[in-house]
């Protein structure tokens, strides 16, 4: 009787958690923790080898700035620039998986990623609350850099490289949970709306990070052979 291979071919997965934005409207590297949104995605993985895979990556979520929530720096209330944004996002994305264990029926698994795709926008800026008598002196570049700002375009598609990292638990041979956490280069400035008015010289982005389930399947008999059944 022919051996046929009866390791896995798919996973297919669903995760929650939230995006953080990161740009001019926070002072903190790491993104604006205080405004996370909700996010949701799906996934379908092609398991290729026992080190990699393949998969596709839907994500839909929201991003929010306020300079009103830092009090330090000080000109950051006068400032008071804010903006929301819907996020639609697709990519693929390679998986490598650290310890070779896409096939294991069971066990835990952390994994790397890099990608590249995406995202949908549709960016909500807003500087009605600028204090234009605190930056009016003629040091100040930001009502200059300002009215750039509000003459430029701003982008509806971005395209974006997800790089990241996670783990996966199979309590069973099909289900697993598992969490991740991942950054978006975006090769923009204008994520927030705003650019010459804040800091033209660094690219805004956005983080993601989630916890999910995972269904897997595509495993053939071992022997390929017929279920008798009596």
């Amino acid at each position: 009787m022919a051996q046929h291979n009866n390791n896995p071919k798919y996973e297919f997965g669903v995760s929650a958690g939230f995006l953080v934005y990161q740009g001019d409207l926070t002072p903190r590297r790491l993104g604006a923790f205080e405004i996370q949104k909700f996010s949701f995605a799906l996934h379908a993985n092609k398991l290729l080898s026992p080190y990699f895979s393949f998969r596709g990556h839907l994500l839909f979520g929201k991003l929010k700035g306020d300079d009103a929530k830092y009090s330090s720096p000080e000109y950051r209330q006068q400032r008071n620039f804010n903006f929301r944004s819907p996020v639609t996002e697709f990519t693929t994305q390679f998986v490598w998986n650290a310890r070779g264990k896409n096939y294991d029926e069971r066990g835990l698994s952390p994994y790397l990623f890099a990608g590249a795709g995406f995202s949908l926008v549709k960016i909500k800026r807003d500087w009605s609350n600028l204090n234009t008598e605190y930056f009016s002196s003629e040091s100040s570049t930001l009502l200059a850099g300002l009215a750039e700002d509000q003459a430029q375009k701003l982008p509806r598609l971005l395209p974006v490289v997800p790089v990241g990292g996670g783990v996966k638990y199979f309590f069973a041979p099909k289900l697993a949970i598992n969490a991740e956490a991942s950054y978006r280069l975006a090769y923009t400035d204008y994520l927030d709306g705003f650019s010459k008015a804040a800091n033209p010289n660094r690219n805004d982005h956005y983080l993601n990070y989630s916890i999910g389930i995972i269904y897997r399947m595509g495993a053939k008999n071992s022997l390929g052979c017929p279920v008798l059944k009596y």
